[in-house]
């Protein structure tokens, strides 16, 4: 992984390692950081690459400047790529770049400055946390557009808000302040956007800090229960629990807290 952004001219996904965190950045300005079908198909490679770095502990979502976390799909590419027999292959893209991110092993947090519209939403929905500034706004514009919208999004919309409230995102379409997302629970704190990027590089420093297999555990627990609760697999979950057990990180853990110092965490 580079530790620098990646320098390609025009829309692209950009990715740098700041110390234990892997920061992914949509970057398309011009159109509020809008994804580009090649921006959707970066996203899988971009989180496993993130996923496979032994040294990352967080993975941090954001656009690049401080107007847009992104504005969704790129319409501009819409008349071309989403109409008829193409639209289903533009749909696949946007699948997998929301499986990668929602099953991704390590935290994931999306740092959300300004517009979080569609598609950008979506992407935000798929990761653990949320935190925006107080500029932001929230929509799902797909009834302004006529376009449907799809039932493999709308899962991770519902374990943040209640039907009721995923129902009036989506009838309406309309825009939601930061205090309403809040309220509705699509973001987990809203903060100045001045603050913004030091909250969240706060928290994941937080989180980059502990032991990565017990917050893994901590994760596997959390989305296989919330996501399957009537059928969940408790011996995957059982045999990850274990693996904390027998780790170099309980040891170490262990040992620091008797020598009354902080542990030095490896992720084995």
């Amino acid at each position: 992984m580079s530790d620098q952004k990646n320098g390609a001219v025009g829309p692209a996904l950009g990715l740098h390692r700041d110390g234990a965190l892997a920061v992914v950045i949509a970057d398309n300005p011009g159109r509020m950081n809008a994804f580009t079908a090649a921006m959707w198909a970066a996203i899988p490679g971009a989180i496993a690459e993130a996923e496979a770095d032994p040294e990352v502990r967080v993975i941090i979502l954001r656009g690049a400047g401080e107007k847009a976390f992104s504005a969704g799909a790129d319409i501009s590419e819409f008349e071309g790529a989403r109409t008829g027999d193409k639209a289903k292959a533009y749909d696949a893209l946007n699948h997998a770049a929301f499986a990668a991110i929602m099953h991704a092993q390590k935290p994931v947090i999306a740092m959300i400055h300004g517009h979080c519209l569609g598609g950008g939403l979506g992407i935000a929905a798929c990761c653990d946390l949320r935190i925006a500034d107080e500029a932001a706004q929230f929509a799902i514009p797909a009834a302004k557009l006529g376009l449907g919208y799809n039932p493999r999004w709308v899962g991770p919309l519902l374990a943040l808000a209640s039907a009721s409230r995923v129902k009036e995102l989506l009838f309406t379409g309309r825009r939601f302040n930061a205090a309403e997302a809040l309220a509705m629970g699509l973001v987990d704190r809203v903060v100045p956007a001045a603050e913004l990027e030091r909250t969240v590089k706060a928290l994941a420093a937080e989180i980059a800090a502990n032991a990565p297999l017990s917050v893994k555990a901590a994760k596997a627990a959390i989305d296989e229960l919330t996501r399957r609760p009537a059928s969940p697999d408790l011996a995957r979950l059982d045999a990850v629990i274990e693996a904390c057990f027998a780790s170099e990180d309980y040891a170490e853990g262990r040992r620091a807290f008797l020598e009354k110092r902080k542990p030095q965490f490896k992720g084995r």
